[in-house]
């Protein structure tokens, strides 16, 4: 994957490729403030051929996700209801199979509650393997 800074300056100047995939959404003054996060960039994702990185805050270092290390992908989802309700509150992620053995969760920490995130990845994945030929 290029270099992921690199991904993310890309994505808040634009232009972008027209396959990349961008969330935004700005960053909460109330909570910015709580969180001590009030002066940083707006939460950001973006999701290329090659993988995934998001930015949260400056506290944290960018989360990446580099396809060429993926053996697989399996999606993943737990429901949970209450018995005086009819609706369902839906926890959806992604298990991340790596050529290394290793099997890590995948999730948007700013974007959780986005299905869309989820399907831009699992596209992203299997065009990144038809590509390979994998």
């Amino acid at each position: 994957m290029t270099d992921p800074r690199a991904v993310l300056r890309q994505a808040r100047q634009g232009p972008v490729p027209p396959h990349w995939q961008v969330f935004t959404k700005r960053r909460g003054q109330l909570s910015g403030f709580f969180r001590g996060t009030s002066n940083d960039p707006d939460p950001l994702l973006v999701i290329t051929r090659d993988g995934a990185v998001e930015y949260t805050d400056e506290r944290k270092p960018p989360v990446v996700v580099d396809f060429r290390e993926l053996a697989g992908v399996r999606l993943q989802v737990t429901g949970q209801s209450f018995s005086d309700s009819s609706s369902v509150h839906l926890s959806v992620w992604l298990d991340l199979f790596h050529h290394d053995g290793r099997k890590t969760k995948w999730r948007s920490a700013s974007f959780a509650d986005d299905l869309r995130t989820i399907q831009g990845f699992i596209e992203a994945y299997a065009v990144h393997r038809a590509w390979r030929g994998g």
